[in-house]
């Protein structure tokens, strides 16, 4: 379970884990701050376009919390597997639910950030996150 939760790429190189302090702080800040800040509180229209999909009122709120909660995480590198997999799972929702029928400039940032966020899934934080210290 503490692999799941905290594991990492080991064995890379410090160049790496660089690459990946980067990309965490970039992409979770700016889902965070640059998405799911402005979805708080998740306005009438948000929440009728999540029932409008199918989906019950409060997954507008979980929505929100990938977004702002799971960024936060993912810039810290803590529980960045888990929090990853809340943003992959909302940006999943985002491209084939809300922007399906767009066009792929519409489509490209919840793919981007899909994309990223599977490659923490997949990676976990690298050595420079919070869930290191914890692996320690």
């Amino acid at each position: 379970m503490k692999q799941l939760l905290f594991g990492g790429a080991g064995g890379a190189s410090a160049a790496t884990d660089l690459g990946l302090l980067v990309m965490r702080l970039v992409a979770g800040l700016g889902i965070a701050f640059g998405h799911g800040i402005m979805k708080l509180p998740p306005s009438e229209g948000f929440v009728k376009g999540v029932v409008g999909m199918g989906m019950p009122a409060f997954m507008a709120w979980g929505a929100t919390f990938a977004e702002l909660g799971g960024g936060i995480l993912l810039a810290l590198g803590l529980f960045t597997r888990p929090a990853a997999a809340l943003i992959l799972f909302t940006m999943c929702v985002a491209l084939f639910g809300v922007h399906a029928q767009q066009p792929f400039a519409r489509q490209e940032l919840a793919l981007l950030y899909g994309i990223i966020a599977l490659l923490f899934v997949l990676g976990g934080s690298g050595r420079f996150g919070v869930d290191s210290l914890i692996r320690k």
